[in-house]
């Protein structure tokens, strides 16, 4: 009867082990095919086949359909290039260049993957429609007060995401460096 007991107690920590793993995997994700550069980080190889099980499971549990490679990559920062995590209530420059892409997009998220709420409805910007300097940079404003030039607003939310997504792109498993892909920086200027 005991080694029948210890057997079924072992089953029940082995279960409850490998059940709290996989949720703080799927919660927290891996690094286990990151690119980071910056304050940015991708995981390029989520949309191929090559993607391991443990981004596999976190694409299913958050339910996002990532971006496959053929068509480009998708960047997020959850803090500035000082570590400093990204606050609505600061305000925040991302400025700089992209790598080049045929197009892109950067949009704000709050920390559960929604669109930040707020009243301009404004959720980010496209390469398209941004204001540039003369040499090809920009600058973004990202605060709950309104600003001159490309500004996106936060609604003053606690912390946010910011996510840069880049089609068409050279930009993949390959990319190691800021040099082989010159990411924009980020910047905490104040907070209210």
């Amino acid at each position: 009867m005991r080694p029948v007991l210890i057997t079924l107690l072992a089953l029940l920590l082995a279960t409850v082990v490998g059940v709290g793993a996989t949720w703080m995997t799927t919660t927290r994700g891996t690094e286990l095919g990151t690119l980071t550069i910056g304050a940015w980080t991708a995981r390029p190889r989520t949309g191929t086949a090559d993607v391991d099980p443990y981004s596999r499971a976190t694409i299913v549990r958050n339910g996002e359909l990532p971006i496959g490679t053929g068509d480009g990559v998708a960047f997020t920062a959850m803090a500035d290039d000082s570590s400093k995590p990204l606050d609505g209530r600061c305000d925040v420059v991302v400025s700089g260049v992209t790598p080049a892409a045929r197009f892109w997009t950067l949009t704000l998220y709050d920390r559960k993957g929604h669109l930040v709420a707020n009243s301009l409805q404004r959720y980010g910007f496209t390469s398209q429609e941004i204001i540039r300097q003369s040499d090809g940079s920009f600058e973004i404003h990202v605060a709950s007060r309104a600003r001159a030039g490309n500004w996106l607003p936060t609604g003053g939310i606690e912390r946010y995401t910011l996510m840069l997504r880049l089609y068409d792109t050279p930009v993949g498993v390959a990319t190691r460096t800021q040099r082989d892909a010159p990411m924009p920086s980020i910047a905490t200027v104040g907070c209210l």
